[in-house]
């Protein structure tokens, strides 16, 4: 799929969408249920999730383009259930810089950690909150070793993750 049309279905008039050039203000309704669809099933067909939200499979891949074109939909990707791969360890990891890091910084050190599947900066104590999965409690020890022996790590902090109470697609 690539964004090939300006605008798509709720326009008044054929070229309204033509000239806002594609998503102006906060995605409708029906976005929001194309967006649902495809968060439930990132492979539904234009025509299964037309079904759901009530429009034909050309108005929905409309729609789909126009949220791409916009970057209210960045991508689409797979969806992987980690204990069923051996990532059966999951924490948290509160890294604390020496001084002044740039977020750039931060980032580079931390993609070089295969085991830390996301990272965001914080405010309060911690500069960055880092969600780290292993295969087990030494693979994770060594990877938060990694992420201590980066030259601007002063400390981390840890909580390992016992179960997973609720984990929601974001829409």
């Amino acid at each position: 799929m690539g964004p090939t049309s300006k605008g798509g279905p709720g326009c008044e008039r054929a070229g309204q969408c033509a000239r806002r050039g594609g998503l102006s203000g906060p995605v409708d309704d029906i976005d929001q249920q194309v967006i649902s669809c495809l968060l439930r099933d990132g492979r539904a067909t234009y025509a299964e999730i037309g079904a759901v939200v009530r429009l034909s499979a050309p108005a929905v891949k409309r729609r789909v383009d126009r949220l791409r074109a916009s970057g209210a939909i960045r991508g689409f990707t797979v969806v992987v259930d980690p204990a069923r791969l051996g990532w059966t360890t999951e924490a948290y990891v509160e890294v604390y810089c020496k001084g002044t890091v740039a977020p750039a910084t931060l980032r580079t050190s931390l993609e070089g950690v295969p085991e830390v599947v996301g990272a965001c900066t914080v405010s309060g104590g911690a500069d960055a909150l880092v969600h780290m999965l292993a295969s087990d409690i030494q693979q994770l020890e060594r990877a938060i070793e990694r992420v201590r022996d980066e030259p601007n790590v002063d400390h981390t902090q840890s909580v390992i993750v016992l179960s997973r109470l609720l984990d929601r697609p974001r829409s």
